[in-house]
């Protein structure tokens, strides 16, 4: 059997784990307490100490500090672009000019270091407000706001390093997108692109979007508002002009573009790249492509998408269970209740998996948590509504102190779909 190496510690790397263990022997490197109990071999040992067939990097900071050219460098097989690539999500300020230079349709914005200049730019401009951080903040760095003096604020807070140190010290202020917000996952040879199924997350700590922003409380997938013909859209008006662009600057790029789109009614405009799996997107999407995604993957490590396909199969929804207290300041160490010895649900359910992404376990083998974002738990279905009940149903198995989940995951879409 051949061997794959997933790097990173969360819920998306478990489910990506998760996936590959279909075609794969799988080591996570350096996993976490979760996706050791569900089978998967966890080492601390680094990935460049690592041998494998195939490497598949999750999180964004491995991919801003080079880790990808280090193993490539090895001779390896690499998902994931190299630090050249993985500015597009290192600097949103270096994103926007990108989008601009490749004709890609995005938000009208100012990027500023200096707080007169960025008033004055605010001043200028009309309610709601979004006042970004430039540099990479756990997709919390973003702040939409129709209250002025909230943005004022923010912008000086973020300006003077306050909230986010040197990521902010930077800020981009664009105008607010109105339409539906849409995430689109395309894999990248290099030259030839094969997208994932469309899928919706839901950023905000609250239920009707409200409350403060945080890297994702839930996902469902497929996205099945959205027809071929607009996917079609979003490839030929954002994706191939990326791609274009990328080649005008000789930035080869092989991995994952994960598109964060606003589906307006002048038409799809790019919110913003990322340059890896999204989470919680992943942990709906995998799912859905049963042992297909070893191999496409890689394919795209070794430049061989040409002729390549994803077909998916069914709906998954995605709901997040997060620590009292997060955002801002999350408890840890709670004892979590409803998991069984494997991590998965005590009560099992084929339909459903628990991927961990911030446990540990004690010297009893309970699982506590250990950090915002606890567990993510996947419904599957024929269906959005009936992944979204068996979702629910799952969630409601599993407690700790103060644990916060959204009720309204998928509703709107499991609702329209009947």
């Amino acid at each position: 059997m051949t061997r794959c190496v997933v790097v990173g510690s969360g819920a998306r790397e478990h489910a990506l784990a998760w996936s590959l263990a279909k075609s794969a022997d799988v080591v996570v490197t350096p996993g976490n307490a979760g996706i050791a109990a569900h089978g998967i071999t966890c080492v601390a040992t680094p990935a460049i100490d690592l041998e494998a067939d195939l490497f598949v990097i999750g999180p964004e900071v491995p991919l801003v500090d080079g880790l990808a050219d280090q193993l490539r460098l090895q001779g390896k097989s690499v998902v994931g672009p190299g630090a050249a690539g993985a500015i597009l999500e290192r600097s949103k300020a270096y994103m926007k000019e990108f989008l601009v230079a490749a004709g890609v349709p995005t938000a009208h914005y100012g990027t500023f270091d200096e707080e007169e200049a960025a008033l004055a730019f605010l001043e200028s401009m009309t309610a709601p407000y979004v006042i970004k951080t430039d540099g990479l903040a756990a997709g919390k760095g973003v702040l939409v706001t129709s209250d002025s003096e909230e943005a004022r604020r923010d912008v000086r807070e973020k300006l003077s390093g306050a909230t986010f140190s040197g990521a902010g010290r930077t800020v981009v202020i664009e105008e607010a997108l109105v339409g539906t917000e849409c995430s689109l996952h395309v894999l990248c040879d290099g030259t030839n692109v094969v997208p994932l199924v469309p899928a919706q997350d839901f950023k905000r700590i609250g239920e009707d979007d409200r409350g403060a922003n945080t890297g994702g409380m839930g996902a469902y997938a497929p996205m099945t508002s959205m027809s071929d013909e607009q996917v079609k859209e979003i490839m030929d008006r954002i994706i191939a002009p990326t791609l274009e662009e990328l080649r005008r600057r000789d930035l080869e790029f092989r991995g994952v573009l994960y598109a964060g789109l606003m589906l307006t009614d002048a038409g799809p405009k790019l919110l913003e790249y990322n340059v890896r799996f999204g989470d919680p997107e992943t942990e709906a999407l995998v799912p859905l492509y049963g042992s297909a995604l070893y191999d496409v993957l890689l394919r795209c490590a070794e430049g061989r998408l040409e002729g390549a396909t994803l077909v998916s199969t069914g709906a998954a929804v995605t709901v997040v269970l997060a620590a009292e207290g997060y955002p801002q300041r999350p408890r840890k160490g709670d004892v979590i209740t409803g998991l069984g010895d494997d991590g998965q649900l005590a009560q099992p359910d084929e339909h459903v998996v628990v991927f961990h992404a911030a446990t540990l376990r004690n010297a009893e083998g309970d699982f506590l948590t250990r950090g915002g974002r606890v567990l993510a738990v996947t419904g599957l279905g024929s269906t959005i509504s009936e992944a979204r009940e068996r979702a629910y149903a799952g969630a409601r198995q599993i407690n700790f102190r103060g644990c916060q989940r959204r009720g309204d995951i998928a509703m709107l879409a499991a609702e329209v779909a009947g």
